[in-house]
């Protein structure tokens, strides 16, 4: 490793800095070999630079081309380590002045795509009966109301505690405000998101006929007692009160069961899947953004330009439940 010389040919940086990992700090041979290979690889990319001459910007056009070539970010911030373990030695020793590679980090993780259901899986969960049968009257109504939430979240992309925050209107009075509430008439629910951010997001047919059938039998569920949160809440439990997030998942995750589908059903689920079938039909991805209200901060400079009549568009010619006389909306 003669590229690692501090120009001194019998003085070897990185054998000494391996030395001393190996001698005064005691770690294993396996990991001193690792700690070899990296900085090995480091003195190849350095080429006829000498490692305490590299800069910050050397090291990050090294950990570029090393990413450009496929490395994966775990393996990249293991060799940064690396790099930084011998610099950070370098600076003790004083033989340099500053750690070049201490403000570098490798890129992060790539996330896994999020799971959507097909077309067909989606549709038939929040239309389908589960199969439930001479169930009691407060189980029907229970029925009715889970098939407006399934179609709702479906519709509309709505994160489940979007959902369960609706309101049947807008309120505000003394002691309570509406974060959230829908529009029947005009097709749109009304969201507080994160970073208590609001979004009008439009509502297809198939939603709005559940949702008025469960409206319809809705007061079988109210109690004269209940308190100014669970008066105004759009979807109620049997026992009068707003619907937890955590049911939402318990009710949904056993309706996919009865139905035989092969995923782990969850409310977010539904989510991808109404952003992945829009966009597979209109590729507008500004448009599904502004809908799921999921735009970074550069983003929303973009989105915010986007008019409501645009949306509701993309909405209306490219969501499988849009209209109720669609194709697939049995």
């Amino acid at each position: 490793m003669d590229k690692t010389s501090t120009g001194d040919p019998g003085d070897n940086i990185a054998d000494r800095y391996l030395d001393m990992l190996s001698g005064q700090r005691k770690l294993s041979d396996n990991t001193v070999e690792n700690y070899r290979r990296d900085l090995e690889q480091l003195a190849e990319l350095a080429g006829k630079t000498a490692l305490i001459s590299l800069s910050s910007a050397d090291i990050r056009r090294f950990i570029s081309q090393l990413h450009a070539g496929g490395l994966s970010p775990r393996s990249l911030g293991r060799k940064l380590s690396a790099w930084r373990g011998l610099f950070q030695w370098l600076v003790e020793e004083s033989v340099i002045d500053t750690n070049p590679a201490e403000d570098i980090h490798a890129p992060k993780k790539d996330k896994p795509l999020p799971k959507a259901l097909a077309v067909d899986d989606a549709v038939r969960l929040v239309s389908a009966d589960s199969g439930r049968e001479h169930v009691s009257e407060a189980g029907k109504i229970s029925a009715l109301c889970d098939h407006a939430m399934f179609e709702l979240l479906y519709s509309s992309g709505l994160r489940v505690s979007e959902l369960t925050g609706l309101d049947i209107h807008s309120v505000r009075q003394s002691g309570y405000t509406s974060t959230g509430w829908i529009d029947l008439n005009e097709k749109e629910v009304t969201v507080t998101g994160k970073g208590s951010k609001t979004r009008i997001v439009p509502v297809g047919d198939a939603a709005v006929a559940a949702i008025e059938k469960w409206l319809a039998v809705r007061d079988r569920f109210t109690r004269p007692d209940t308190n100014q949160n669970d008066t105004y809440a759009l979807f109620l439990n049997s026992r009068g009160h707003r619907m937890s997030a955590r049911l939402v998942q318990l009710r949904i995750k056993d309706h996919a069961r009865r139905l035989g589908l092969p995923v782990n059903v969850h409310p977010h689920i539904l989510r991808h899947s109404f952003a992945s079938h829009i966009l597979q039909s209109s590729g507008d991805l500004r448009a599904v953004q502004e809908m799921l209200g999921h735009a970074s901060i550069a983003s929303t400079q973009v989105y915010t330009a986007l008019d409501f009549q645009h949306l509701a568009k993309v909405y209306d010619s490219a969501h499988p439940r849009a209209r109720a006389g669609k194709k697939g909306n049995s």
